[in-house]
């Protein structure tokens, strides 16, 4: 059965918590241990002309079964030796997948900032990037593009996916830990402006020493779902004053 963790918000209109999650949200949860299957050298370069070098792992026994990989960056195996060792723990940012962001370069979110930058300073220090396949907060791609079109309408982006009948963020970090287990990261820094990852992450075991806040991306086309995004899931987003 697929673990399901529950969110850090108790809000009744988002999706119920099914599986084991429901019996109990007062202990980790121990989802079944993932192995690596394979890992890959992969040389990256963005569009802006910053180049790294990943280690990009699959895995098996994911316990949702889609096919999410971590990504090794800098010295990512230092990294976690030292951290096994009593050192600083890593530096992770689990990031969900965002095609129109990530890829195409989309404005309407800061996805692909976000993925830029975190690539870098992962790097920099050594640690580990989790790419998440949970398109549009885990509704998936079309029905993230149908949320657009109400968000076009007047919604904000959390609205507009319980308009569709979904859940405000269907994400389940339960294969993020499964992935940090595999490689050795019981605990890291984690790098994300959202509270609710490092809620889930500690419920299911990983302990998160520090959290570490992403830089802001705003635009005129994103400024609103950022703010969204601030006012109603607590994102440490500093925005500016836009009046």
């Amino acid at each position: 059965m697929t673990a399901i963790c529950p969110s850090r918000r108790d809000d009744a209109r988002a999706t119920p918590v099914t599986g084991p999650a429901a019996a109990s949200s007062d202990r980790p949860l121990d989802p079944p241990a993932a192995e690596v299957r394979t890992a890959v050298t992969v040389p990256l370069r963005f569009p802006d002309g910053y180049a790294a070098t990943g280690r990009v792992m699959t895995f098996d026994g994911l316990v949702d079964g889609r096919e999410h990989l971590a990504i090794g960056l800098g010295d990512w195996e230092g990294a976690l030796a030292r951290a096994a060792a009593g050192g600083e723990a890593p530096l992770v940012r689990p990031h969900s997948e965002c095609l129109t962001g990530d890829v195409l370069g989309s404005e309407r979110c800061d996805c692909g900032p976000q993925l830029r930058e975190a690539v870098e300073r992962i790097a920099e220090t050594g640690g580990l990037l989790l790419y998440l396949r949970q398109e549009g907060r885990g509704i998936g791609l079309y029905a993230k593009l149908d949320a657009y079109a109400l968000q076009d309408a007047g919604l904000d982006t959390y609205e507009a996916n319980v308009a569709l009948g979904h859940g405000e963020d269907e994400r389940d970090y339960a294969p993020a830990s499964q992935m940090l287990r595999a490689v050795g990261a019981d605990r890291i820094r984690l790098l994300s402006n959202n509270p609710d990852k490092g809620a889930q992450l500690e419920l299911l075991g990983v302990a998160v020493d520090e959290r570490v806040p992403t830089g802001v991306h705003v635009t005129d086309a994103n400024a609103r779902y950022l703010a969204a995004k601030v006012e109603h899931t607590d994102h440490t987003i500093a925005l500016p004053d836009r009046a």
